[in-house]
């Protein structure tokens, strides 16, 4: 199978058989794995806050750290599979994040957990632009292609949406700390797997990889991340802007330095492609969107609607159905209708979802799962077609870099949005909630910090109080949502107009 050529130019490429296949299906163990870790904490927080007790940021880090780390990383880790073997780097990646996941399923305290997830992050860096690129190479066919990031997509869409019923799950059924167990045995069965099915492949590039390059990358995002969270804790400050400018900084050095290289960590060249840039866009805008909602609609179930967190994540099974019914079915709608279209058209149909989302109440359980059903069906379609517009637009040679850059704008989407969505609705409910006078002074700081810490203490506080902090949560729901919908207006014009000219899948681009 010749894998030297772009699948958008190589003329007959060769049809995957049943080695790719399998392969695909291996790829799928460790893609739903990072799917899980995004979101399996969501029905899970309120257990870790019972029990390790961390503070209202400690929360919100221990939430996202594992995005944003893999964020930060990814680039580095997509150019380093290019160059040592995208299989031998998966192999490492995996084994690592067996390893440093039973560490966060054992941790006694909110710092270490925060530090595991972390570090789960760096680990899973190595993992999602090892398995994307894998694809490319296995898939040269544009349609064959197409179907095989769909349905990795959907492995990783289905992982997400699986999070919080398996954590809900796990934690009823044994501890908080038990969710993290499930990669011992995906890693097992990958490494097991992995020298059979998957071909390695090594990007013919010269050159040692550049070090300042990989410093300079994490200095662009990590400060900008911490930034976000500094916000989220005490508003907008002189750290703040000293770290966005920091961040700022050190992007404008690497773009340069990535300009001047032989072999740069990131090819600036790909960005020239006007739909590799506009799919990036619209992934990045759309999982702020989606992250942020995710989150405070787990929350909305538990804390609202009084729901155990295993009954809560069978109500997040419709919206998995749809979001599944999108990641497939949007590359076989593709085949006949452009792309931007098809994308466009179900982020109008998330524009509904959101509407039910901001239009909700403390007693609309209801129609916040159908709201979220139509979320999730934009999150679908976007993730499966926007993902293979991207790594459809680089040479096999550069397809881990691409597939790192699609990785990253979807990890930090969704980090962001926890955080910015997530503070939102924290500011918010700070603004309404008014702790009762007559309670001791740390009863009252838990119910200001959030509404899990006014349902840790709803023991020892007056009837109506908690029903008030419900109350303040959910318009803090709505507003959150209205910014997210104005979001995704904003994605649905971006398709039509900067994706219009890709022709359907399968035909000749122009």
């Amino acid at each position: 199978m010749s894998m030297e050529k772009s699948v958008l130019t190589h003329a007959g490429p060769p049809r995957a058989g049943v080695r790719e296949w399998f392969g695909l299906g291996l790829l799928a163990l460790p893609t739903v794995l990072l799917g899980l870790d995004v979101t399996v904490l969501y029905l899970v927080s309120p257990s870790i806050a019972a029990e390790l007790n961390p503070t209202a940021a400690q929360t919100l880090w221990i939430m996202d750290a594992y995005g944003f780390f893999i964020a930060g990383f990814l680039i580095t880790m997509g150019t380093l599979g290019d160059r040592i073997g995208r299989r031998r780097l998966l192999m490492i990646g995996v084994a690592a994040f067996a390893a440093v996941s039973i560490l966060a399923a054992f941790a006694p305290s909110a710092g270490l957990l925060i530090l595991a997830r972390a570090l789960l992050g760096i680990a899973g860096a190595t993992l999602m632009p090892s398995t994307l690129s894998l694809i490319s190479n296995m898939f040269t066919d544009v349609r064959q292609r197409a179907v095989a990031i769909g349905v990795w997509a959907t492995m990783f869409a289905l992982g997400m949406a699986a999070g919080p019923i398996v954590g809900g799950a796990l934690v009823d059924r044994f501890w908080w700390g038990a969710a993290f167990l499930l990669a011992v045995p995906v890693a097992m069965i990958v490494l097991a797997g992995a020298r059979t099915l998957l071909p390695e492949y090594a990007a013919p590039v010269e050159g040692r990889l550049d070090l300042v390059s990989v410093t300079l990358s994490l200095v662009a995002i990590l400060p900008v991340v911490y930034a976000v969270k500094n916000v989220a804790t005490h508003g907008v400050d002189a750290l703040t802007l000293l770290l966005v400018l920091i961040g700022a900084a050190a992007g404008i050095t690497f773009v340069r330095r990535q300009l001047r290289l032989a072999s740069p960590l990131l090819d600036m060249t790909l960005f020239a492609d006007r739909a590799f840039s506009a799919a990036l866009a619209v992934l990045l805008i759309g999982l702020v969107g989606v992250g942020g909602t995710m989150y405070l609609v787990t929350q909305f179930l538990q804390l609202v609607e009084g729901l155990s967190p295993a009954v809560a994540g069978l109500w997040m099974g419709p919206p998995a159905l749809a979001m599944f019914a999108a990641a497939i079915g949007a590359p076989v709608v593709a085949r006949r209708i452009r792309p931007g279209t098809v994308m466009a058209a179900t982020q109008g149909l998330s524009l509904i979802g959101y509407a039910l989302l901001v239009t909700a109440d403390t007693d609309s359980a209801v129609s916040v799962v159908i709201g979220f059903a139509f979320v999730y069906l934009g999150l679908g379609a976007i993730a499966a077609l926007g993902t293979d517009i991207v790594v459809g637009a680089a040479p096999a040679a550069k397809s881990g870099s691409a597939a790192a850059m699609s990785e990253t704008v979807q990890e930090l989407g969704l980090a962001v949005g926890v955080a910015l969505l997530g503070s939102l609705t924290t500011a918010v409910y700070r603004s309404q909630v008014q702790p009762p006078s007559q309670v001791a002074p740390e009863i009252a700081a838990r119910v200001t910090s959030g509404l899990d810490g006014a349902v840790a203490v709803s023991d020892r506080l007056p009837p109506g109080t908690v029903q008030g902090a419900q109350e303040a949560f959910t318009t803090g729901l709505n507003i959150a949502s209205l910014t997210a919908g104005a979001a995704i207006v904003a994605v649905t014009a971006l398709c039509l107009l900067m994706l219009r000219h890709i022709r359907p899948i399968g035909e000749t681009q122009p």
